[in-house]
């Protein structure tokens, strides 16, 4: 448990309510591995504006549970915002694809979801 994620954050936002708890848990299932194909999809077709909007959409949650990519979700957020098409992007995309599925996984096994 707490492998890829952390939940002090959460805790503390939730003050103790473990349902709340759950349901952020459930809403980060729900909402951060789609966000996270929009983005790969995104970059994988040079849409910067997507890839941008989609980022900045998912850097509270990511900050959230603390998966400890939020620099590299930045950085291509940065990508999208500033339309670097000279930087190859991919590598810290995948940083971030990475770290959402391993923490995805382990939620939805932790909270039996």
């Amino acid at each position: 448990m707490e492998q890829h994620y952390k939940l002090s954050r959460v805790r503390e936002l939730a003050e103790g309510d473990q349902e709340f708890i759950n349901i952020l848990a459930q809403t980060f299932l729900e909402e951060v591995p789609a966000d996270a194909q929009i983005l790969k999809e995104s970059v994988e077709n040079d849409n910067h504006l997507a890839a941008y909007q989609t980022a900045h959409k998912m850097k509270p949650t990511i900050d959230m549970f603390e998966l400890g990519v939020l620099e590299d979700l930045i950085e291509v957020q940065d990508w999208g915002k500033y339309e670097k098409k000279e930087i190859d992007i991919l590598p810290k995309l995948q940083i971030v694809l990475a770290a959402v599925e391993q923490a995805s996984n382990e939620i939805r096994s932790d909270f039996n979801l």
